[in-house]
């Protein structure tokens, strides 16, 4: 695959290539080392366009695992979550405790956190606009990068998948918060 876009949320770009230049280099490197035609096996069921052969979400984030985790020793962070109960309204029976529960970041290396997102557009969003903030508030990452394909890419994949250009118009109309972190976004095509 290639790096096809960049942008630069709330000054994204520069914290990680001023704090991570070297793991800059390994994200690059771990996107070109993935074969886009080896996913592209996906027998696509859906009406508006039956039979077309699309990249596979669920290969494609198997083979980045791979790159990420295996090849340069990414680790996912996973936190638990404790769900308040508290604000139950008094006449409330809970039929069942809330237990299991967690949050989970794909790659994470010296405090920089990585999502891969192919697919629908509200992870994107959450990822960027919640997760981010969570795991730094928690002390996991410091700043982070979102993957996600370019509008050509997701064109090429199931229905609903979410894209760079869309990403990103929503980010800038909605600025960047006070409780915001630096995110590098990365568009990638094949």
């Amino acid at each position: 695959m290639r790096l096809a876009a960049v942008y630069s949320f709330n000054g994204g770009k520069e914290a990680v290539a001023e704090r991570y230049p070297h793991l800059l280099v390994e994200v690059n490197d771990a996107i070109k080392a993935v074969d886009a035609t080896a996913h592209k096996g996906k027998v696509s069921l859906e009406k508006t366009m039956p039979g077309q052969m699309l990249y596979s979400p669920v290969t494609l984030n198997k083979a980045f695992k791979k790159e990420f985790i295996t090849n340069r020793g990414w680790k996912p962070v996973k936190v638990p979550c404790d769900y308040p109960t508290t604000y139950y309204l008094e006449d409330y029976k809970i039929r069942q405790k809330l237990k299991g529960a967690f949050r989970e970041m794909d790659y994470v290396k010296e405090k920089l956190g990585i999502e891969l997102q192919l697919g629908k557009y509200a992870f994107m969003v959450y990822n960027v606009c919640a997760k981010m903030t969570i795991f730094r508030n928690l002390g996991h990452i410091d700043c982070g990068i979102e993957i996600v394909p370019v509008k050509s890419l997701a064109l090429e994949m199931s229905s609903g998948v979410s894209y760079f250009e869309q990403f990103i118009w929503d980010l800038e109309t909605r600025g960047v918060a006070d409780i915001d972190i630096p995110v590098l976004i990365l568009g990638i095509d094949i």
